[in-house]
């Protein structure tokens, strides 16, 4: 093991906050070799993939990763923009908002990174760059509304993974979620109701979540529950009535069970129930991405109009939106009391809604 000595400790250095946001990731590119590279450091992850190492890196490297790339990459490219990925632009815009509003939050220096997990910058670029600017108190903040141990956990090996190698460790918090609190709930309302006071009510909200392997959740994983108890606060907000709303879970892959009901399944079932327009929001998605782009606004799209569907709206993940970025300000700024004074009072009173279409 070999501990870094530089920029650890100078005894005049400032006390600064840092704050380290962490999403999932993207490729660098949408060329098949970028995509590669990065399916290649999820895929391999233990955290993603629960299988013994000696099983699936042969499958890994020998089935998956000399196919699945070249059926990806055209994903990418349908959602790619001029600036590159949506999750990094959309990613770098949030990191500025937040920046913006803890400025009037905080009583004390503080700097705010954005990190991947699989994809650049990474989780020991950033730590460093916050070390840098004399970072000794690190708040954690991984964009994963829901807990789940192959996002959130995966957050916390690779922040403890790069700390073990310094030698000056600072004061660490870690925010392992926040699916249920208010300001999140209300956000996520305001956004569907912001929805359809432009483009006119729907019969049927689907609330869609990414899935995970049903055997992680028999294994103790406490996502699943997580995902039902946000989309029930969403619906009670919401006013929605039973059979007015559902939760499904989508990106399945392998050939595995995972959480029911799938996403696509129900979408493409609804229009024999007679529910032919419907409204699709992710709120486990902080920042849009592939799997909301593409596979929910094209792919299930397309999977519920053919079905006989008339209209499919998406409803945009948060984002950089001012609802988001003043939720995630608020959510650090309690998790920082008493490292600083914070002015509580700029907490925003959450106003009555009007859901009507």
């Amino acid at each position: 093991m070999r501990y870094q000595g530089s920029l650890d400790f100078h005894r005049d250095m400032a006390e600064r906050i840092g704050i380290l946001a962490v999403n999932f990731g993207t490729p660098e590119s949408p060329a098949p070799r970028d995509v590669r590279r990065f399916l290649a450091r999820m895929l391999s992850d233990p955290r993603v993939v629960e299988l013994p190492r000696p099983l699936w890196l042969p499958i890994l490297y020998g089935l998956i990763l000399p196919l699945r790339p070249a059926r990806v990459a055209p994903k990418y490219r349908k959602i790619w923009s001029a600036q590159g990925s949506p999750l990094r632009e959309q990613s770098q815009q949030l990191r500025a908002a937040l920046s913006s509003v803890l400025a009037q939050r905080m009583m004390a220096p503080f700097s705010v990174e954005f990190a991947m997990l699989y994809g650049t910058p990474t989780v020991p670029e950033s730590l460093q760059r916050l070390r840098a600017a004399g970072a000794q108190r690190i708040v954690v903040l991984p964009l994963f509304p829901q807990y789940c141990g192959a996002t959130t956990a995966a957050v916390y090996d690779q922040v403890n993974a790069e700390l073990a190698r310094w030698r000056w460790l600072p004061e660490l918090r870690f925010i392992a979620e926040y699916h249920d609190q208010p300001e999140y709930i209300h956000a996520l309302c305001e956004s569907v109701a912001q929805h359809w006071r432009a483009h006119g009510r729907t019969s049927h909200l689907l609330i869609s979540f990414h899935g995970i392997p049903e055997r992680y959740f028999h294994q103790g994983d406490p996502y699943f529950c997580k995902c039902q108890k946000t989309g029930r606060l969403v619906a009670e907000e919401l006013l929605l009535a039973e059979g007015d709303w559902s939760v499904t879970f989508q990106s399945r892959f392998g050939r595995a069970e995972w959480l029911r009901p799938y996403t696509m399944e129900t979408l493409a079932a609804m229009p024999r129930r007679a529910i032919k327009d419907v409204t699709v929001i992710c709120p486990g998605f902080a920042v849009d991405c592939l799997e909301t782009l593409e596979e929910i606004d094209v792919e299930n799209r397309a999977a519920f109009m053919r079905a006989g569907g008339e209209r499919f709206e998406y409803v945009p993940a948060l984002n950089a939106r001012p609802e988001h970025s003043t939720l995630l300000a608020n959510l650090l700024a309690r998790h920082c009391q008493g490292w600083t004074e914070v002015d509580m009072s700029l907490l925003p009173a959450q106003a009555p809604r009007d859901t009507s279409a």
